[in-house]
Formats: structure tokens, C-alpha cells, sequence
């Protein structure tokens, strides 16, 4: 007999997109360069070899995709502002028409009865910054506060809900550590600095937007995930406390708690950052909220070969994966989010991205059916709910995506949306999943069986 999870009246049922992968207008209306545009027009960095050059042509497009999350009833957003469309060289001179694109988005979300949650950087840094040394350099932290500064003191206003960073895990090691991202830099001693800088730049943004707007609430985003070991072995379990150090504990420790890991910093000198004196206290200044991106678990081994951690990542047998080779696993989204909760005691929670990748096709019907997603979705919501029962202050959950875009370092290939985009006329159509997430918006609830 189905059953009905009733959420509280007062949550957030939103969506959330990225500046590069969704607006296209890579060089009109005097944008600068973003690391992303040099990096997709790099031969070889991108799978499908494509660019976000038009993605899914948000720039022009924005009122129907506006639109689109009315019609599903979403009552939030959660998007990112392009830095370089704000200030083409990163610092100095501002880009009028770059913030009026921002400014018009928002005044339309708002007649729509949509709050805006703003990301102030997802991972589009101005490339005139990278060429003076990018997020390896202390200066950019301070530029970034100055561009908070900016931003906020033309929509603070109006926007009441601020993100400072997405997932600088993914800024460090995949960009400047592994080089799979964008600016494609492969040292891993650089990327623990670049982590503590993001860190710096967290702080010091906080400051700002809180002054500016004090009637507002800001945070930042992880990527978390549970940590399980491989098997029951001494030497697997030490693998998952350090990945869980390594992923989770290196950016939720700083920021809560004033201080790096202390058993990750006594693995290597590559996990000793230089940091000045009252950096620490900057880093841990308050915030009002964390948000969470939960897409999978991570299961470890020990491997003595692996520097610096000795650990390797180990794929579940008979699991069900996504298109990106994920592990599908909802309940370790309770188990994160109770975590979070127990251990570092952030005043609210946000689900700030969930979502599945499906290949996913338009019918003959004209539809596109996304069972798997539903399903996803459902099994995640449920798990959401769970912990609001359970005591975790979670206040919203914003789906990943609104609709398929430019994946990063994937292209085109692997599609998040509930809203399909049919990338040659740039169509939109409503997924089964989109239908079913406007049923749950409007019930306020999620029916599972």
C-alpha cells in the first residue's frame, strides 16, 4: 500500500544549474574568458570534443526555462553567476550588461514566485586570473571577495540566499591536482593550496555578503559522501577514516571546527598548506547553512602503493550505477546528511544537487520516460524525509539538473536533466520526472510504495 512522506510546509522544491554549462554566450555582451572556455577549446579535453559555447543558450533562453520551473511549481533555484560575464578580467573593470543578464533573471524568478539561492563560483574562474597563477595564488581569494562584493551590492537586495563555492574538492584535486578539469593542472601538492585558498575565499566572502546583506543567509556547498571500508580488515578501515579525512573532513573541519584533519596533515607534506596566521579564524567564520551535494557512497581498500593515501576505490558487485558509473545508493544520503548533522551541527542543511545521468531518448510518443530517474529521485527524497524525522534541519532539496547541459569534461554525453534539451533546436521537454516532481511540489509530498 502506497504511503505518503509529507514535507514541511515551509521547504524548498527546487533545481539547480551552472553558469558555463547552461548559458552559452561565451563572448557577447563583454564577457571575459572563463578557464572552462580555454579548456573545452583545448583539443582532447572534452569526451564528445564540444564546447559550452552555446550550451543550452540560457543567455537568450532564460525566460522559457523561467517558465518551465513555474509550470513544474518549483518554489527555488539554485544557479551560479559567471564571474568573467561580471568582471571580464576577474578584478577592475565591471561588466555592466554581464550583471543586468543577472538582474533581469532574477526580478523574473521572483515574479514567478521562484526564491533565487546564488552560487557566487561554479567553477568558472575569470582565465585573465589563471594566468597570474589562478587559485594557487593568494591574491585571487581576496578578488573573489572584492566580486562577492560586487555581486551581492547589486542583487542583495532582492536574493537572500547565497552559496559561496561549489565543491572545491572537485576545484582542487580534479582541476589543479588530476588536471581532468579545467584549468588542467596535475599537481597535487598545488592542490591542497588551492583548497586552502578556496577555503580563504569562503571566509572572507562570508564577511562580506553578511555586512552587505545582513538580512540574508550564506554558506558553501560540499560534495560529501559515507565512507564505507571494502571489508571488515584492520587495514580497510584505516583506508576509509583517510578517504573520508581526504573528501569530507578537509573542507567540513575547517569550516566548523577552525582546523585541517590532523590525521591527513600527518600522512605527507603534501597536506600541509602554508597558512598565515588567522586564516584559520576566517575560514571558520559562522554560516548559516551547508549545502550538500550527495550523488553517491565511496567504498575503500587499502593499497600501499597508492601515495599519499594508500587507498583505491572499489565498485560494489550486483550494484545498480548511473550513466556516469555511480553507485546508486540512497541511503547513504540519510547517513551523510545525519552525519553532517550529529558531528558538525550546521544550523540548517540544503540538498543543493541529487540527481541521476540516464541516456535518455525522446519517444516515439513525443515524451521523454525517465523511469529510472523517478525512481532515483523518489528513493533519495525518502531518504531526505527520514532525516528531517530523525532530527537533521534540513530546509531544501534542489534537484541536479533542470535539464540536460553541458557536462563538463563529458560534453554532451551524459544527461542530468528532468527537462530534456534537444540540443540542435534547443527544445525543451518535460521528463517524466519533471511530472513527477511537479506532483510532488504541488502535494507538498512523495508517494512511495
Amino acid at each position: 500500500m502506497a504511503k505518503k512522506l509529507v514535507f514541511p510546509s515551509d521547504f524548498y522544491f527546487g533545481t539547480a544549474t551552472a553558469s558555463y554549462q547552461i548559458e552559452g554566450g561565451w563572448n557577447e555582451d563583454g564577457k571575459g574568458l572563463s578557464i572552462w572556455d580555454t579548456f573545452s577549446h583545448t583539443c582532447g579535453k572534452i569526451r564528445d570534443g564540444s564546447t559550452g559555447d552555446v550550451a543550452c543558450d540560457h543567455y537568450h533562453l532564460w525566460e522559457q526555462d523561467v517558465a518551465l520551473m513555474k509550470d513544474i511549481g518549483c518554489n527555488a533555484y539554485r544557479f551560479s553567476i559567471s564571474w568573467p560575464r561580471v568582471l571580464p578580467q576577474g578584478k577592475g573593470r565591471f561588466n555592466p550588461l554581464g550583471m543586468e543578464f543577472y538582474d533581469r533573471l532574477v526580478d523574473a524568478l521572483l515574479k514567478a514566485g521562484i526564491t533565487p539561492f546564488i552560487t557566487l563560483y561554479h567553477w568558472d574562474l575569470p582565465q585573465a586570473l589563471q594566468d597570474e597563477g589562478g587559485w594557487a595564488v593568494r591574491d585571487t581569494a581576496y578578488y573573489f571577495a572584492e566580486y562577492a562584493s560586487i555581486v551581492v551590492h547589486k542583487l542583495g537586495d532582492r536574493v537572500k540566499h547565497w552559496i559561496t563555492h561549489n565543491e572545491p574538492w572537485v576545484v582542487a584535486w580534479i582541476g589543479y591536482g588530476w588536471g581532468e578539469h579545467a584549468p588542467g593542472l596535475k599537481n597535487e601538492r598545488v592542490a591542497v593550496q588551492v583548497a586552502h585558498h578556496l577555503l580563504l575565499s569562503h571566509g572572507l566572502a562570508v564577511e562580506v555578503i553578511r555586512d552587505i546583506c545582513p538580512d540574508g543567509e550564506v554558506g558553501i556547498t560540499l560534495n560529501l559522501s559515507p565512507v564505507h571500508p571494502a571489508s571488515d580488515t584492520e587495514n580497510d578501515k584505516i583506508a576509509a577514516v583517510r578517504h573520508d579525512g581526504f573528501l569530507n573532513r578537509w573542507f567540513l573541519d575547517p569550516i566548523f571546527r577552525g582546523h585541517y584533519p590532523p590525521d591527513i596533515m600527518e600522512l605527507s607534506p603534501i597536506f600541509l598548506p602554508e597558512v598565515q596566521p588567522g586564516d584559520m579564524a576566517i575560514i571558520s567564520r559562522r554560516v548559516d547553512f551547508l549545502g550538500v551535494n550527495y550523488y553517491t557512497r565511496s567504498i575503500m581498500k587499502f593499497n600501499a602503493s597508492a601515495k599519499p593515501l594508500q587507498v583505491e576505490g572499489v565498485a560494489p558487485e550486483g550494484a545498480e550505477f548511473t550513466e556516469m558509473g555511480w553507485e546508486i545508493y540512497p541511503p547513504g544520503l540519510y547517513e551523510i546528511l545525519m552525519r553532517v548533522q550529529k558531528d558538525y551541527n550546521p544550523p540548517k542543511l540544503y540538498i543543493t544537487e541529487n540527481g541521476a545521468a540516464f541516456a535518455d531518448e525522446i519517444s516515439p510518443d513525443g515524451g521523454v520516460h525517465d523511469p529510472k530517474r523517478v525512481d532515483y529521485l523518489k528513493k533519495h527524497f525518502a531518504q531526505a524525509h527520514r532525516a528531517i524525522e530523525d532530527g537533521a534541519r534540513l530546509a531544501g532539496y534542489f534537484i541536479w539538473s533542470l535539464m540536460d547541459n553541458f557536462e563538463w569534461a563529458h560534453g554532451f554525453t551524459k544527461r542530468f536533466g528532468i527537462v530534456y534539451t534537444d540540443y540542435a533546436t534547443q527544445r525543451r521537454i518535460l521528463k517524466d520526472s519533471a511530472l513527477w516532481f511537479k506532483k510532488v511540489i504541488a502535494e507538498k509530498a512523495v508517494e512511495i510504495d
